[in-house]
């Protein structure tokens, strides 16, 4: 259940189990669970085959990163085998219950140099998210955003610097344009750095402006694609009259993808395709992002063990070339966001 991540040595299970559902519900609404689900979610996702998790430091402002961590002590989760990804770049704030998302104020409230990819904040944000997770090393370390106010050469000897002291293996990136991607990757060839080998972007049936730019620049540079949202934040697992509990109170709403007649077209044949085989829309949905070139790995996650189990059924699932044209046409390009 395991496939190499990009053109890298590292393999990653077919699904990856993302963690941002995971740690404080008065972070972000009260679709994320506690420790005691959490403990449930990740045993269940790795007796189920999945060796890899993905969190990131701002997730319930640093304690996703402490339950993943103690998961993966109260189970004894092979550390050899197990991948663990985090990720670096927004502001962790003072208490589990704020969100710092683009706020313009931070120096004035008291993080300066505690956000972006500075050398500094690099370091600390490094060391921060080892002592949460109670590890000695990071398999894979993300920037979560592109920083406008720090060069390149700075971010990226820091991020070569961590992998040679140790603390990190493997370096990626997330939520950026292509351009910014390419001039990460060429800094990184022509002073012979640590590479990203790893693209976490935004990609679902309903949203497929990464086809454009990204994923030709991924094959160019044998970098591997691990998707988040692949079912749009739930929009493409239930029908359209359902609201999942996520769907009311996360900031970007499932509602959001679904709100053109395309989108809504899109949705009513992922559920049309889940009838005639009798499974899942979200098996069809996740199957749809598994079958596209370039994808390493998908990064799922839910709020029920149920949808859990179903969800990783999808690595089963296979559509065939008439169903897959048939689910993307009546897509409208739209403009790009989760930068």
């Amino acid at each position: 259940m395991s496939v190499r991540l990009g053109s890298s040595g590292l393999k990653v299970s077919k699904v990856i189990l993302g963690c941002m559902t995971y740690g404080d519900p008065n972070w972000s609404g009260n679709w994320v669970l506690g420790e005691q689900e959490t403990f449930k979610h990740i045993k269940a996702a790795y007796d189920a085959g999945i060796n890899t998790f993905d969190t990131a430091n701002v997730y319930s402002n640093g304690l996703s990163e402490e339950l993943l961590g103690r998961a993966i002590k109260k189970f004894n989760l092979p550390r050899d085998e197990i991948v663990v990804m985090t990720k670096l770049c927004l502001t962790v704030a003072k208490s589990t219950n704020v969100v710092l998302y683009g706020s313009s104020d931070l120096d004035a409230s008291g993080y300066v140099n505690q956000y972006g990819l500075s050398r500094k904040h690099i370091f600390a944000s490094v060391k921060d998210s080892l002592r949460r997770l109670d590890l000695e090393y990071v398999d894979v370390l993300q920037c979560h955003r592109f920083d406008p106010n720090t060069p390149i050469e700075e971010t990226m000897h820091a991020l070569h610097d961590v992998v040679k002291a140790g603390l990190v293996r493997y370096i990626g990136m997330s939520s950026c344009y292509a351009w910014q991607c390419k001039a990460f990757f060429y800094y990184a060839i022509n002073n012979k750095l640590t590479p990203f080998i790893s693209m976490q972007n935004q990609y679902s049936l309903l949203y497929r402006e990464e086809e454009r730019e990204m994923f030709p620049t991924l094959k160019h540079f044998g970098v591997g694609s691990i998707p988040w949202s692949p079912m749009a934040r739930g929009a493409l697992s239930r029908p359209l009259s359902q609201q999942s509990q996520r769907g009311t109170t996360d900031v970007l709403k499932a509602s959001f993808y679904a709100q053109s007649a395309a989108s809504q077209e899109i949705v009513n044949r992922v559920e049309e395709i889940a009838q005639k085989r009798g499974i899942s829309m979200a098996q069809v949905s996740v199957a749809w992002v598994m079958s596209k070139e370039g994808v390493s790995a998908p990064i799922v996650g839910t709020t029920s063990l149920d949808n859990l189990q179903d969800i990783i059924g999808a690595i089963h699932v296979e559509l065939t070339p008439e169903e897959i044209k048939y689910l993307e046409e009546p897509y409208q390009p739209m403009p790009i966001f989760g930068h």
